[in-house]
């Protein structure tokens, strides 16, 4: 999650570098929330958020890989591009997961990677746009967040 100012990421919705700048969508339940300091928390991680979705590890769905992949590609920003600690939450509604993944750098805005050779890294934004229905940004006093939304079914 690099870029310029995130100046105005909580005016409105806007799209901002094909990203829509507003608070996460409402009336989503909290499953889970977890801490995450460095990289090397990423693969606990990864098995937490299979099993906060009743899912088994090793077996998952193919809705259950998207979200564990959009999960973990947008820690991993946050723990790369921005300030510890990575906060990630998942939430539940009637048909989808929203994943909301915040960190502690107010100077910089999420900007999805320009054209780069496939293997030089940068894409996580580019994959969680992808593989879900919608993703937005938005910050508030302390902390930028990123969230993706995705569909149960």
């Amino acid at each position: 999650m690099t870029g310029t100012s995130a100046a105005g990421a909580t005016d409105g919705p806007n799209v901002d570098a094909g990203l829509r700048t507003q608070p996460m969508p409402e009336g989503y339940a909290l499953v889970e929330t977890w801490r995450l300091e460095t990289t090397a928390q990423l693969s606990s991680l990864r098995r937490d958020l299979t099993l906060a979705t009743g899912r088994t590890p090793g077996a998952l769905d193919q809705i259950g890989e998207r979200m564990v992949l959009i999960a973990t590609e947008l820690a991993t920003n946050a723990l790369l591009h921005g300030i510890p600690p990575t906060i990630v939450r998942l939430f539940t509604g009637d048909d989808a997961y929203l994943v909301d993944v915040a960190d502690h750098d107010l100077t910089t805005r999420p900007v999805p990677a320009g054209d780069r050779a496939v293997g030089s890294g940068g894409f996580g934004l580019q994959i969680a746009r992808k593989l879900s229905q919608e993703v937005g940004w938005y910050t508030t006093e302390t902390t930028k967040h990123v969230w993706a939304l995705m569909p149960l079914t």
